[in-house]
């Protein structure tokens, strides 16, 4: 097996050098804001993490904001009812959440701090069903039907604080047959979740309440690991509370070269 041989370390975004000092300044003001917020929040309290919209910035304030915020690991896109783009910063756990219009425009460019931007999970919820229709079985189905019983059943009674359930279906006897019922049957949700370092993670929802499917990719795109988890959403998506706690002192310390950049 082909093993990755490149890791993403943190790395302190550079402050412009040719930025204009007024967007300098403005873009430092924002993310001031969201940090005295983030400083106010207990990742671990339960409540939903602070957001700050960074609507109303001049165009370059924001791209020299989207320059120190920079693009970390995860990113998220959430089709259907609404069309949202997240990508996570630089920081762990900092979120850039975009939402577009049908045209394509901007309605919505928002910073959210938190293990997992709230819309991820309210969008996977919204667009199941708690119920697997009937799919008709073809000839060679093996395990299929005895899979789809056994996570219906844990999607049903999974609740929020319990262990997720996880199925391998890498280390199952699957024929053919049996994948493509499955396919069918928990078809894709309307929320992705793309996360890269060894290799690379992707997180797909499905049409079925609490169920996701999982695969990891090596550095060749082959499928390593093929899983289905019942969860509110699989921990492999979302932030850990000391990446947060990281991060916080980070901006910290982002925002104080800010100023030290900026003009008197």
């Amino acid at each position: 097996m082909e093993i990755p041989r490149e890791v993403r370390a943190f790395a302190m975004p550079r402050v412009p050098d040719t930025a204009d000092p007024r967007a300098l300044v403005a873009a430092r003001d924002r993310l001031a804001a969201f940090l005295a917020a983030l400083e106010r929040w207990a990742p671990s309290g339960g409540k939903p993490g602070p957001r700050v919209s960074l609507e109303g910035l001049a165009p370059a304030a924001l791209d020299v904001a989207s320059q120190v915020l920079g693009e970390g690991e995860v990113s998220i896109h959430i089709t259907g009812a609404r069309d949202v783009r997240i990508q996570e910063a630089v920081f762990t756990g900092v979120w850039r959440v975009r939402e577009l219009g049908a045209d394509g425009s901007l309605l919505a460019d928002t910073l959210e701090a938190g293990a997992l931007p709230a819309i991820v999970g309210e969008s996977a919820q919204a667009a199941a069903v708690v119920t697997l229709p009937e799919v008709e079985l073809p000839g060679g189905i093996m395990n299929a039907p005895m899979l789809l019983r056994e996570i219906e059943a844990r999607a049903r009674e999974w609740l929020p604080g319990h262990p997720p359930h996880v199925v391998n279906l890498t280390l199952l006897p699957m024929t053919p047959a049996d994948h493509a019922v499955l396919e069918q049957s928990l078809a894709p949700g309307p929320v992705t979740v793309v996360t890269r370092g060894f290799g690379s993670c992707q997180i797909t929802s499905t049409r079925l309440r609490n169920v996701w499917r999982l695969r990891h990719f090596n550095n060749m795109k082959t499928v390593i690991l093929n899983t289905l988890i019942v969860a509110g959403v699989p921990e492999e998506a979302m932030a850990a509370r000391e990446d947060l706690e990281d991060s916080r002192e980070r901006l910290a310390e982002l925002i104080t070269w800010m100023s030290e950049s900026s003009p008197p």
